[in-house]
């Protein structure tokens, strides 16, 4: 039997609306969490500023100026990934297991290679 979606009313598209601007207070309460509680967090959007601050007194293209900013934000991405499962694993338990200490090392592990990235990336904008 084929699956089949049944048709929406006209009116249950704006219904969406509330869930979007929920979903959007939740995101948001996330962010607040982090920068409250992750002192890496806040430092990588201290530098993140910075950087971004910077980055409009080159004389680069438009490209390469969207080039400088994405990996600022890839970095800030990643590390609130690493600070959920971090957050995950200590929830579960505090005590000591390989595997827990596995997940937050792999997690650490892609926050340097984001951060690594934003370097390369700005030396080879800069290089230019």
């Amino acid at each position: 039997m084929p699956c089949v979606t049944p048709p929406r009313k006209p009116c249950q598209q704006w219904q969406s609306l509330p869930r979007v601007v929920k979903a959007f207070c939740h995101s948001a309460a996330g962010l607040r969490s982090a920068y409250a509680y992750e002192a890496a967090f806040r430092e990588e959007v201290w530098v993140s500023l910075i950087l971004l601050v910077v980055s409009f007194f080159l004389r680069v293209s438009f490209r390469d100026h969207l080039l400088l900013i994405v990996p600022l934000l890839f970095v800030l991405l990643v590390e609130l990934l690493n600070s959920a499962i971090e957050a995950a694993v200590d929830y579960i338990s505090l005590d000591l297991h390989p595997m827990a200490k596995r997940a937050k090392d792999m997690g650490s592990a892609a926050v340097l290679l984001s951060i690594v990235m934003v370097v390369l990336v700005w030396v080879g904008v800069l290089w230019e």
